[in-house]
């Protein structure tokens, strides 16, 4: 199944104290094609496993590789997204422009979103995105 991924859950399926049973699904049905995100998705990536190592939730000197795992799993990064439609869901939802990016890529592509983010969920609901992971229901 085809989905747009967001960075706080794809951090669920690297980080070992983040890791859920939703999100475990959706690594799961990766197997069936790639999930798709935002171009700056391996900016926050690389900044969630920085700041782990920083705090000490992942071991000095494994940031590398734990960011290598993330990379060796099917994703589709897909451009910056169209300024226009970011925008304005920034300013209507009150959403930064990054998470606004994986919901402009989600309306775009028509496909649901797997996010972890409950400001992003709240956005997604309201914009009629079909919703993957814990926060489905509203």
């Amino acid at each position: 199944m085809a989905f747009v991924v967001d960075v706080s859950l794809a951090a669920a399926w690297i980080l070992p104290d983040e890791s859920s049973p939703a999100a475990d699904l959706l690594l799961a049905s990766l197997n069936g094609g790639p999930a798709l995100a935002p171009s700056l998705f391996w900016h926050e990536a690389r900044s969630i496993v920085t700041m782990a190592e920083k705090r000490g939730r992942i071991g000095k000197g494994e940031a590398l590789a734990y960011l290598a795992g993330l990379r060796a799993l099917p994703l589709d990064t897909r451009g910056d997204g169209p300024d226009g439609v970011i925008l304005s869901l920034a300013l209507t939802h009150g959403l930064t422009s990054y998470d606004a990016a994986y919901l402009a890529l989600a309306i775009t592509e028509r496909l649901p979103l797997a996010t972890l983010d409950k400001k992003l969920a709240a956005a997604s609901h309201a914009e009629q995105v079909a919703l993957l992971g814990p926060l489905a229901t509203p």
